[in-house]
């Protein structure tokens, strides 16, 4: 696995800011001086692929490809597969994207300032496709496998890794480069903001995400990109990969309801069918990483859902988002990293900023700090606009 986030640009550095609940939110005076509500966000940091790319090729890229490529990079290293591997085998690529606005309103900004289409340039159209993440990296690796994108809004990263899992099993891939990523400017939230579903709390950015906490006031935008590479056992055991875990199910759901506002059923239909597909009963969970994005009705929600599918066994819970921000088309693929570095390292790292619960949040067992804990099991939840649901449970190896 690969990471590139507001936590950190390495899994050593991510795992520490977990362990230590260290905060990768930021207030932005450029943003306030944009226009925008709140100028919370998370700190992504750019990323320099000069090293590796020619300039021919990075004219292509839009920043979200640029995080995904170094995810990416990172995952296929440790996985050991090279190119002459890549080469002669054919390894797969879905992954987690929603969304392209700085790049198409840059190109769409030329084209009307110069009143020519040629202004746009001969590398805007594959910048601001929403397949431009699966599009450069399929190109720059060289994976001749399944080429997809999933876009299923906050639900994309994990929609992708499920989906990389169900292809697997069913025997059509042997080997899947799966994840998801999120542009970090202020373009791509600019009409986000303008819903004023974001914290206003700009006076301490660290203190202003508190998912499940009864004075959160809404989330906070994040990015970068996240890379898993899921292959079957057998395709695994056969190349002698170091085999990190297992994912064991994967369940997924649509509300049917309201476009934005989410209820309790779907989530909770998410969870049941994961466990359901997976043979797993919910006392085999050691730790829950919610979607709990900071809103009232989507932690308030959620949390309802995993009180009425867990029931009496208050399962410990909290949302990484509580140091991330909300990471959107990239969250279901980087919390499921973040989770299985707590796994492999035994810890859960603490929902930052969990105070005091309200009337909803008070029925789950939220973790305020981080806690020694050895758990062989965990369950991500990924949900997003428009009713989408995701559920994954992984195993430890």
């Amino acid at each position: 696995m690969g990471i590139w986030s507001c936590l950190g640009t390495n899994l050593n550095d991510v795992r520490q800011s977990l362990y230590e609940q260290k905060s990768g939110i930021i207030f932005s005076q450029e943003r306030k001086d944009a226009g925008f509500r709140s100028a919370l966000c998370g700190n992504v940091p750019r990323a320099d692929l000069k090293p590796f790319l020619n300039r021919n090729l990075r004219q292509l890229m839009p920043e979200e490809a640029e995080y995904a490529y170094m995810a990416t990079k990172q995952a296929l290293e440790m996985a050991a597969l090279d190119q002459d591997y890549i080469d002669a085998h054919e390894v797969g690529l879905i992954y987690g994207n929603d969304s392209v606005a700085e790049a198409t309103m840059i190109a769409l900004d030329k084209f009307r300032n110069a009143g020519s289409t040629a202004a746009c340039g001969s590398g805007a159209i594959f910048k601001s496709m929403n397949s431009t993440v699966t599009m450069n990296l399929a190109t720059l690796f060289h994976l001749k496998g399944i080429n997809l994108t999933a876009a299923a809004a906050c639900a994309s990263g994990s929609q992708a890794v499920g989906l990389s899992y169900l292809l697997i099993k069913d025997g059509l891939q042997d080997c899947i480069v799966c994840g998801g990523a999120q542009e970090a400017n202020m373009y791509c939230v600019a009409s986000f903001d303008g819903l004023q579903a974001f914290s206003i709390r700009e006076d301490e950015p660290t203190k202003a995400c508190r998912p499940f906490d009864r004075d959160r006031d809404g989330l906070i935008p994040s990015g970068g990109g996240a890379t898993l590479i899921v292959e079957s056992y057998e395709h695994a055991v056969a190349r002698g990969a170091n085999i990190i875990a297992e994912i064991v199910g994967w369940g997924f759901s649509g509300n049917g309801d309201h476009i934005s506002t989410p209820n309790v059923a779907g989530p909770a239909r998410s969870l049941e069918l994961c466990f359901k597909n997976s043979g797993v009963n919910p006392q085999q969970i050691g730790y829950v990483n919610a979607h709990a994005t900071s809103t009232h009705a989507g932690d308030g929600r959620e949390a309802m859902a995993i009180a009425q599918i867990f029931g009496d066994y208050k399962v410990p819970v909290t949302s990484t988002k509580s140091l991330t921000g909300h990471e959107m088309w990239m969250a279901g693929a980087s919390e499921l990293i973040y989770s299985i570095l707590m796994m492999k390292n035994g810890f859960i790292s603490g929902n930052l900023n969990f105070e005091n619960p309200d009337e909803e949040t008070a029925c789950i067992n939220v973790l305020p700090e981080t806690k020694e804990a050895q758990f062989d099991m965990f369950l991500s939840n990924s949900f997003g606009f428009g009713g989408t649901n995701s559920t994954l449970i992984v195993k430890n190896i």
